[in-house]
């Protein structure tokens, strides 16, 4: 039989309410009567039905985030971040892979709903705010991360992929490359056509540069290294003289196929750069230049940002928190 509140009331000989409150808030009962009911729960082995706690105050003690691809180091340095600051309030995250499809989002959503979660982090796979509105008028806040969708008065912590993207093309053109190459996923997803925006405008200040676009499936290693694969089979007069890849592991990808699949040197013949700077863009065989993004500060900013709005919606405090990117140059493009 489980035991319950009244058995380790009986056993410390305090009331039902003193066991609640050492439970819930232990900062207002005796240090004595703390203990006494604590020595209590450990010897018949109490162990408190959250749920039910959760169904009576109405919230869990838990948030909700929802990324396009948990594979990306990237979003798990975000989620570690977000951990850190909501273990700071005793809470625990629950983690979501959308996997940059909208009905797994969906999904994601709809079971946050239903678990009551304090509030709902989420790097959206396209920027339609109904679903969103609808959850956040429905008393569960929602902070965009890594996102923003301008006017939907939505909070959100982002990095501004429009600069990310012109440092990265700025910075091939003034090591000398013309014939840049532009290695992304689909134009849908907003941070890839802010950092193209980027790239356009660095290359558009250069009278002889040109910017070549090729869109692959998704933002993966596997699809870096068929881009790559397809670039060295052009012929030497054909290839670009530099390639910006949408974030790390697209770079990663190509920087495989130009190294194991050709004789390509990079950064010789073709400089590289790829975007995040994920922990192992320093380790690749060519050290891999990279836009940092402070991916582990967004989480912790994501989540103080939303427990702010939980305790005061109303307050004045930045609700739209952009942090800027910086440049990393390593081998691959200064050799």
């Amino acid at each position: 039989m489980a035991v319950s509140v009244r058995d380790v009331a009986a056993i410390a000989g305090v009331s039902v309410g003193t066991v609640s409150n050492v439970l819930n808030r232990p900062d207002k009962v005796a240090a004595g009567t703390v203990e006494r009911v604590q020595a209590a729960i450990e010897e018949l082995g109490f162990v408190r039905n959250d749920a039910a706690r959760q169904l009576r105050a109405g919230r869990s003690r838990s948030i909700g985030l929802v990324v396009l691809d948990a594979g990306n180091p990237f979003f798990s340095d975000v989620a570690r971040g977000a951990e850190v600051r909501a273990e700071e309030d005793r809470l625990s995250v629950l983690l979501g892979n959308s996997d940059e499809d909208a009905s797994r989002e969906d999904g994601y959503l709809d079971l946050f709903r239903e678990q009551r979660v304090n509030g709902v982090l989420i790097t959206p796979a396209s920027d339609d705010a109904a679903k969103l509105r609808r959850l956040q008028d429905s008393g569960t806040p929602v902070v965009l991360v890594d996102h923003e969708i301008p006017g939907s008065g939505f909070s959100s912590v982002s990095v501004d992929d429009v600069e990310g993207g012109y440092l990265a093309a700025k910075h091939l053109l003034e090591v000398g490359r013309r014939r840049l190459v532009f290695v992304g996923g689909p134009a849908t997803i907003a941070q890839v056509a802010h950092r193209l925006t980027g790239a356009r405008r660095a290359v558009a200040e250069v009278a002889d540069a040109a910017l070549e676009v090729v869109e692959m499936p998704a933002l993966t290693v596997l699809h870096g290294r068929d881009a790559g694969e397809d670039l060295v089979r052009r012929s030497a007069a054909d290839r670009p003289d530099a390639i910006f890849a949408a974030n790390d592991l697209l770079a990663v990808g190509v920087l495989q196929a130009l190294t194991m699949f050709s004789d390509v040197r990079v950064p010789s013949d073709i400089a590289l750069i790829g975007y995040d700077d994920i922990d192992f863009a320093a380790a690749t065989v060519v050290p891999l230049s990279s836009i940092r993004q402070p991916a582990q500060l967004i989480g912790h900013t994501a989540v103080d940002l939303l427990l702010r709005s939980i305790d005061d919606p109303d307050g004045d405090y930045e609700r739209n928190v952009r942090f800027r990117p910086e440049l990393v140059v390593r081998a691959s493009t200064v050799g």
